[in-house]
């Protein structure tokens, strides 16, 4: 019994000493990396589609960047070389134009309906005028509800808020993809805007005390920064109905020092660095890239 005894506390040791041994193992400094890559379903079915139109955006905000044509120039290239979709060439749509002169037409137009129904439909305002004089049987024409105006200049959002009548045009968009043969139509508005902020920031700041020792301190000081907003929003357009299938907003901010001179389109291309995966991701399939750490 005693042998049997000595011999189960000297198996328990050694599982014991093989258990540690394996932790010690796990925890040592040795390891490595292994790159792993996560699929992500695109959120759009493209199927029925073989073409792609990057037809143009109403674009305002800064005058230094033409954020209409950057976007349209930035999302085909990303697209010839991301997407099975065949990217259609075509010169980039002046929507805003456009935009305007469909208001114009509509406003004409209405106003024309209405003088024509008031030559065919008297009315009376409570058969008196203002002064209180009867008016009875004369005729006076209704008024006509005014378009809302857009506006020549876009500098906020609310500027982009009348023209969103323009994607809801389906018989325009219709033509558009009868003319480059039924693509997938990519649209919608860009605002790039400058901006500035001040306030506290916290900067770690090296010291060295009387025997030379450095040490890293955190520091928090009241800075000016200024920088750049980004606001897209991305519209997809069946171009064989001319409905709308999907749209999606972003916004990206970025500040700097106030005494860094940083030009605006290079602040441009780092904020749509930033969206540009995630619009992709809206036509195909993507790639996470990542790592896992295995320890030897």
């Amino acid at each position: 019994m005693t042998a049997r005894a000595k011999r189960r506390i000297s198996n328990a040791g050694l599982a014991a000493a093989a258990a540690l041994a394996a932790i010690a193992v796990a925890c040592g400094t040795d390891s490595f990396e292994i790159p792993i890559e996560t699929p992500i379903q695109p959120k759009l079915d493209v199927s029925a589609f073989q073409r792609v139109l990057v037809a143009g955006f109403v674009a305002g905000g800064s005058e230094d960047v033409d954020a209409n044509q950057e976007t349209v120039r930035l999302l085909r290239s990303q697209l010839r070389t991301k997407s099975s979709l065949k990217v259609v060439e075509a010169e980039i749509l002046p929507l805003m134009a456009i935009a305007q002169d469909q208001s114009k037409a509509s406003g004409e137009e209405a106003n024309g309906n209405g003088n024509d129904h008031g030559n065919t439909s008297p009315q009376t305002v409570g058969g008196a005028d203002r002064g209180g004089a009867g008016v009875s049987g004369q005729q006076q024409a209704p008024q006509v509800q005014n378009v809302q105006a857009l506006p020549a200049h876009i500098k906020e959002e609310k500027d982009l808020e009348p023209y969103e009548r323009l994607f809801a045009n389906t018989a325009y968009w219709k033509r558009i993809g009868e003319e480059y043969q039924n693509p997938l139509i990519v649209t919608g508005t860009v605002l790039f805007t400058p901006h500035s902020r001040s306030g506290f920031v916290q900067r770690e700041v090296e010291q060295y005390d009387a025997f030379g020792r450095r040490r890293v301190v955190p520091v928090r000081a009241y800075v000016d920064r200024k920088g750049f907003i980004l606001r897209p929003k991305f519209i997809f357009i069946d171009g064989r109905t001319g409905a709308t299938m999907y749209q999606e907003s972003h916004r990206e901010e970025i500040l700097y020092n106030a005494n860094q001179d940083t030009p605006a389109l290079s602040s441009f291309f780092e904020l749509m660095d930033r969206i540009v995966p995630d619009f992709l991701s809206a036509l195909s399939s993507q790639k996470i890239k990542g790592t896992r750490v295995l320890l030897k």
